[in-house]
């Protein structure tokens, strides 16, 4: 046996001893037993697994995930015995289930399909239900089943698939289920998907004459051109016809405009398909706010609006200043998205925009029950209290104590406090998929008191009553050291708490893939510059950026420099945070003047739209969380710290906050 697999096995013998174990035998660990784990785990990814150090650590809840590090670094020489070995100790647990995600891929490339067969769990895994299916026929068993399933994954969606799949397709063909039916439904199926390349492979094995056809149907989605006005005048030719205009229309809206007429005469397009090139040519007209949005918008019919589209036309005629068009592209939605706070509230300020104050009252008092950015700007035109109405269960003392010792949440915990974030989320979701609601709500309390802030973001919100956990929706940490910045930077600290809110969820490690770092999510270039311009004597480079009072620090320093530089205005601070200097400036000088709330909504991109709209109705809570009572939004909306403050009724909600 090599070298390389004697620690794995050394592992095993210790952990084949610890087999007789109860789940629950395992207590969590202190702090020094949990950084011996760490660095084991560390040590076993390079390569240099140490048997001895592995033994004592062997009572930890964790240790099926040193195990597991050590025989992933070997993946391809784990031998069977190891691996089955592995599974059985672990079975039902989430660190079984992703050793299998690894160990079985490698099985596969090796072609070692009994092993695969007697080994396998169905999987939502495309390149892993291929190697199945290879491994089924390698071993005579191609039955009429095996080709129901790989014609199932034949036709499962226009996009690309594994090569792996590929030799499962050649048999197909070779048994003659790869039909030339299914070879035009995947080829359609991939025009819809704008994916041209495998219309191309689709169509390999058509009749010539097909052949050259469907790839002139790839060409097409490719980039439109004039041989499409020959081809035959038939549903096929007009959904192709439709789906490559439609991919045109996001690159040049203009050129597709031109086209669309000569396609539509030529091939015959139905008033349904013209209008869904249509759809595209105006959404991506009005989604930079080019000069033909309000008469490409017109030009799209009705029947062929959704939400989004809706939403743009709002926006379209605001961006001119065009409060009555902005009225009547309201009233024009469908009641579930017109009754949303925010077009409730917008709805209010146009009927107020064009006189009719009287009106606007009884709208804005529907908007005002809801605790939502929109929500509270409603409040403050009322004068009327912010509607709040938190939910704090009385959960048992027992119920919850349970819950902690469900060994995967342990196990969660313990990988949570040594940085493995992906591997305690297989844990904490394997746990929650057995949970009912209130344990799933009291697991998310045993994640907060073990640092783990986001889990209320991503496991609260299935039962409506969730949204009003505002305690762990909304979790509170740090908080001396974001009272002591916002104070030094002259700015509100429940902003300061918002913005990490938004960023990070209170998680120090979090890390973008912009690179941007810990709680405030701060790059590595800002965080040097600010820590240089602000004398932070104790910067020690991008890693600085994981300590929690470092980040804020510099992360506040930052909203100040910001704040500095956009007149004292935090909604455009919120916006140039997000998106960057450039598209601020642009959106500044596009709409000089623009009230702040009509500003925000005319943001072009959507991420920072919400964004802006979700700090600020952040703040308005993480201020309730601090002080009890709150700055007015209209006031915090321009920088004005007053000292007039809003009260919370609980009286007066209705919806709740959004994430």
């Amino acid at each position: 046996m090599s070298r390389i697999l004697r620690p794995a096995l050394s592992l095993l013998a210790v952990a084949a001893a610890l087999s007789g174990a109860a789940p629950g035998a395992f207590a969590q660990s202190s702090d020094a037993q949990r950084a011996q784990l760490k660095a084991a785990i560390a040590d076993a990814e390079r390569g240099q697994f140490d048997a001895g150090k592995a033994g004592a650590l062997s009572r930890n809840p964790a240790y099926g995930w040193l195990e597991y590090a050590n025989l992933r670094r070997n993946i391809e020489t784990v031998s069977n015995e190891q691996a089955q070995a592995f599974l059985k100790r672990y079975d039902g647990q989430a660190v079984a289930t992703t050793f299998r995600s690894v160990w079985l891929p490698a099985v596969a490339r090796r072609q070692d399909w009994p092993t695969l067969l007697a080994n396998w769990v169905p999987t939502d895994n495309t390149g892993l239900r291929c190697a199945h299916l290879t491994a089924r026929q390698a071993t005579g068993k191609a039955d009429a089943q095996w080709t129901t399933e790989a014609q199932d994954l034949w036709r499962k969606n226009g996009k690309s698939l594994p090569d792996g799949c590929d030799a499962v397709f050649a048999v197909l063909q070779a048994q003659g289920g790869l039909t030339d039916a299914l070879r035009w439904e995947r080829l359609d199926a991939a025009a819809d998907a704008q994916q041209p390349a495998v219309m191309r492979s689709a169509a390999r094995g058509l009749p010539a004459a097909d052949l050259a056809l469907a790839n002139d149907y790839a060409a097409f989605v490719d980039a439109p051109n004039a041989k499409a006005l020959n081809w035959p005048r038939n549903e096929r030719s007009r959904r192709i016809a439709t789906d490559g205009l439609e991919k045109l229309a996001k690159a040049n809206p203009d050129a597709t405009e031109q086209q669309l007429p000569q396609y539509a005469q030529a091939l015959g397009l139905t008033a349904d398909q013209q209008a869904q090139v249509k759809y595209q040519i105006a959404l991506w007209t009005v989604a930079s706010y080019l000069p033909d949005s309000a008469r490409r918008l017109n030009a799209v019919p009705d029947s062929a609006y959704d939400e989004r589209l809706h939403e743009w036309r709002v926006r379209e005629a605001m961006s001119r200043g065009d409060w009555p068009a902005t009225l009547a592209a309201i009233r024009r939605m469908g009641p579930t998205q017109r009754a949303d706070s925010r077009w409730t509230y917008f709805e209010a300020r146009m009927l107020e925009k064009t006189g009719q104050a009287a009106q606007s009252r009884a709208v804005f008092a529907r908007a005002a029950t809801s605790p939502t950015f929109h929500g509270f700007l409603a409040a403050d035109k009322l004068q009327q209290p912010y509607p709040l109405c938190p939910w704090k269960p009385d959960d048992s003392n027992s119920a919850r104590a349970a819950v902690a010792r469900n060994p995967a949440i342990v196990r969660a915990m313990e990988l949570y406090r040594i940085d493995r974030a992906s591997w305690a989320t297989a844990e904490w979701n394997s746990a929650l998929a057995t949970f009912d609601d209130t344990q799933r709500r009291l697991a998310v309390e045993v994640a907060q008191e073990n640092g783990w802030f986001d889990r209320a973001v991503f496991s609260l919100g299935k039962q409506p009553d969730e949204q009003r956990l505002y305690h762990l929706r909304f979790p509170l940490h740090h908080d001396g050291s974001i009272r002591r910045e916002a104070a030094r930077n002259a700015i509100d600290p429940a902003w300061v708490a918002a913005e990490i809110r938004a960023e990070s969820i209170f998680s120090p490690n979090a890390r973008s893939p912009a690179n941007a770092m810990g709680l405030m999510q701060v790059l590595p270039a800002t965080g040097a510059a600010v820590a240089k311009n602000i004398g932070l004597t104790n910067y020690g480079g991008a890693s600085s950026l994981y300590d929690p009072d470092t980040n804020i620090a510099i992360g506040t320093a930052y909203l100040r420099q910001l704040m500095n530089k956009y007149d004292g205005l935090p909604y455009v601070t919120i916006a140039a945070y997000n998106a960057g200097p450039t598209p601020t400036a642009r959106w500044q000088t596009q709409r000089p003047g623009f009230d702040p709330d009509v500003w925000i909504e005319t943001i072009s991109y959507k991420e920072t739209r919400e964004y802006v709209a979700r700090v600020l109705a952040f703040s308005v809570i993480y201020d309730w969380r601090l002080n009890g009572d709150a700055l007015p939004l209209s006031d915090r909306l321009m920088g004005r710290l007053v000292d007039s403050r809003k009260k919370f009724n609980c009286a007066a909600a209705a919806g709740q906050a959004a994430d």
